[in-house]
């Protein structure tokens, strides 16, 4: 996909199943992503490091889910980051928060990829047909990124109407935030079983309105 990260930015450290150097690991919990986009903005290439030790492990993971190739998700990594490089300009913060943005983004290349590597026979048939639609909808465009967009797109704010209030930030947090429900459960002060409920009765509900028939429910990552 993209030229190594670890070439460009040898500080990155960018090796397999890492997603963070000791030396940055301070930093990390410091500074925000907003900040650390305005810092690439003005050509500061270290705060590519920093956005990369805080986002690498849920980057990957969408890339495993969707792509279904660990080979395939460690190049989706390298090449949203040098995305960031590119376009983090775009990011507009009246419309979500850059953590948001930035997961967003990694779905969105994640599902151009796949339909790429479908349309050269890289999946079995029966693996490729629908699959991406199933999955996460629509893709989301590098302008039109926000929560209530995204829905809208896919014409689901009927049923994000039927959701209770739980659900729908148990699936904001998670699809738009990137939390895993173990996060998700800390940042709602919930047991983390019922957050998994929320999780899947949400998403069943968006689903069978999506798809009009419900379909097997999304393995949630740090469950």
């Amino acid at each position: 996909m993209g030229s190594s990260l670890t070439t460009r930015f040898p500080y990155l450290h960018a090796q397999k199943g890492a997603d963070t150097n000791v030396s940055a690991t301070a930093e990390l919990r410091q500074v925000s992503d907003e900040y650390l986009l305005s810092r690439l903005r003005a050509g500061d290439a270290e705060a590519l490091a920093l956005l990369f030790g805080c986002h690498a492990k849920i980057v990957r993971h969408i890339g495993r889910r969707i792509l279904r190739n660990d080979s395939e998700a460690e190049d989706l990594v390298q090449d949203l980051f040098l995305f960031l490089e590119r376009k983090c300009a775009i990011f507009d913060s009246s419309k979500s928060s850059a953590r948001s943005w930035i997961i967003q983004m990694a779905y969105q290349r994640a599902i151009e990829r796949r339909r790429y590597l479908a349309s050269r026979n890289f999946y079995a048939p029966a693996e490729a047909r629908d699959e991406v639609e199933r999955l996460v909808g629509k893709p989301t465009g590098e302008s039109d990124y926000s929560p209530e967009e995204v829905f809208r797109r896919n014409g689901l704010e009927k049923a994000l109407r039927t959701l209770s209030e739980e659900q729908r930030e148990t699936i904001r947090l998670y699809f738009f935030d990137g939390y895993t429900l173990a996060e998700i459960a800390e940042r709602l002060a919930q047991p983390l079983g019922n957050v998994r409920n929320h999780y899947y009765r949400g998403l069943n509900k968006l689903r069978k309105a999506m798809f009009r028939n419900p379909v097997r429910p999304v393995q949630p990552y740090g469950k």
